[in-house]
């Protein structure tokens, strides 16, 4: 991986040799496999055997390529493909892209057991052995009924009550960490990435886990440090052939031990909220708990209701989707704020205006909105979405077919850099999302008030245009949640500091997969502000 050594913290570079051998082994046996199953030439002609040899390394290597330059393959795709599905191989797998919204509403039509959303996370996480023996299921079924409703439903109904306390946590974190960050020149200079995954821990577990794990810092240390031992855990056992995964799987959860510690600080809270509900049940006084964690236990399935175990694992499963989302697109908007000064002022003045109106009602503050959501665009996460593993074959309308193990997505970053989509898509524009009625009141600087989309829209919105956070049914149950935090922490910076890149990169990101991962050794320099008088 591309200077992966910047983004693994000293808990896990350890085993990072071991990790990279595995991978090379993987490549070796993924190699050796695709020529056996070629099958003994008919013909012994040195030409033809050369030829067919020569045929599958080449595949092998241009699926390997995908690896190093994913976005840019995904790009050249869409780009050919004149909006008709596309294919790209890569080393464990066959993706089929579809950006059309007839193919996009065929994946969200598709049966859960023909198109599956958990087995392509399944596959991905390797959760047996990166979340402490997690047995994910391929279909979620009825027992995810409560599961969705946690975050889609209650979570988001709770944002009132929730995000006062995650405000103050989250900038109490911010001033403690940026205080601690060394002062060269004159300066105090902080490593971005690494400081954003910290504020975004601290306010994230409260939020999912209560607070009486969101203020263990030994469980806030081993919560961060999980999601990159599921990253690079799971990256080479995705691409060994199935029957040498267990072997491998046991000796990649030897080597890290996170998902164990996590699970182990995490039991005796969790089971104490079980007490407390059985508890309630019978008429005692207990205590209230306004956490993903006592929604989740309180929702779960009647029938073979979740286990204390089943709760945890669901946790870990929830913590790592949105950490590492919110760390990544909090550290983009502080980079772009940086590369593009010019919004601060307005976005000052809605928030000096309206932040408290915006934690009461947990929604609200457009120009940040609008703002996020143009970082979002331009630097996402990821450059697909919408992964669905074919769990039984599949065709789409115009022929295009799916077999058991294959993938189909959307290539999310190429539909966000469309013409067709969004005018001027390679400029940077923050507020082209806001309602232009909205703009003429809060907006003076003509600049800044560029043409805009056709029509308004929300960075927690959901079409075929909008990716980010999945389609349909199956999008994302928490973007409510995760768009007012990231409204949170943003503001706080931007109301509370001044900010500028020291020596920016010649590049910003890492590129692994689809992935665009921030470089942790970028500084900012933060500056606190004066309160401006009232």
């Amino acid at each position: 991986m591309i200077e992966i050594d910047n983004f693994l913290p000293p808990t896990v570079s350890f085993s990072l040799g071991s990790t990279m051998e595995m991978i090379f082994a993987s490549l070796a046996l993924l190699i050796f496999s695709s020529l056996a199953s070629a099958g003994a030439p008919k013909s012994l002609n040195p030409w033809t055997v050369a030829k067919r040899f020569s045929k599958t390394v080449m595949k092998r290597i241009h699926a390997w390529e995908y690896v190093f330059r994913g976005p840019w393959i995904i790009q050249a795709g869409y780009n050919s493909s004149n909006g008709q599905p596309y294919e790209v191989p890569t080393p464990d797998t066959r993706y089929v892209f579809v950006s059309s919204p007839k193919h996009i509403e065929e994946i969200d039509r598709a049966p859960d057991d023909v198109l599956s959303l958990q087995a392509a996370s399944k596959h991905m996480l390797q959760p047996k052995y990166t979340m402490h023996g997690f047995i994910w299921s391929d279909l979620r079924g009825t027992e995810g009924v409560g599961f969705e409703r946690s975050l889609r439903v209650i979570l988001t109904s709770h944002l009132p009550s929730i995000l006062h306390k995650l405000d103050r946590y989250a900038k109490a974190r911010f001033d403690l960490v940026q205080q601690e960050s060394p002062i060269v020149q004159g300066s105090r200079r902080s490593k971005l990435f690494p400081l954003m995954k910290k504020v975004v821990a601290v306010a994230n577990a409260h939020a999912i886990f209560g607070e009486e794990l969101g203020k263990n810092e030994e469980f806030l240390d081993t919560a961060l440090n999980f999601v990159e031992q599921t990253v690079y855990g799971a990256e080479p056992l995705r691409l060994l052939p199935s029957f040498l995964l267990p072997i491998f799987g046991r000796i990649m959860a030897s080597q890290f031990s996170c998902d164990k510690k996590m699970f182990e600080i995490m039991l005796p809270v969790v089971e104490q909220r079980f007490l407390e509900r059985d508890k309630k049940r019978i008429g005692h006084k207990v205590p209230h708990h306004d956490d993903c964690l006592q929604w989740i236990m309180e929702t779960s399935p009647k029938k073979n209701p979740w286990s204390p175990m089943r709760v945890i694992w669901e946790l870990m499963a929830i913590w790592f989707g949105s950490f590492h989302s919110l760390s990544v697109t909090s550290s983009n908007a502080i980079y772009d704020l940086c590369l593009e000064p010019e919004y601060l002022q307005p976005l000052r003045d809605e928030i000096n205006a309206h932040y408290d109106e915006f934690l009461q009602a947990g929604s609200g503050l457009p120009l940040l909105d609008s703002f996020l959501k143009e970082s979002a665009r331009l630097h996402p996460v990821e450059t697909m979405s919408t992964r669905r593993c074919a769990i039984r074959p599949f065709t789409f309308s115009d022929g295009t077919k799916l077999g058991v193990g294959d993938w189909a997505c959307t290539p999310v970053y190429a539909i966000m850099n469309d013409s067709e989509h969004y005018p001027e898509p390679l400029k940077f524009n923050g507020f082209r999302f806001v309602d232009p009625k909205v703009l003429e009141g809060k907006v003076t600087n003509e600049q800044l008030r560029r043409p805009a989309q056709p029509k308004p829209s929300q960075f927690a919105d959901v079409d075929s245009t909008w990716q980010i956070w999945g389609t349909g049914r199956m999008a994302c149950p928490g973007r409510f949640y995760a768009s007012a935090l990231l409204k949170v922490i943003v503001a706080q910076i931007v109301a509370n500091y001044d900010f500028e890149l020291h020596d920016p990169p010649t590049s910003r990101y890492l590129i692994w997969r689809s992935t665009f991962l921030p470089k942790s050794n970028t500084e900012v320099v933060f500056t606190p502000r004066v309160p401006e008088p009232a």
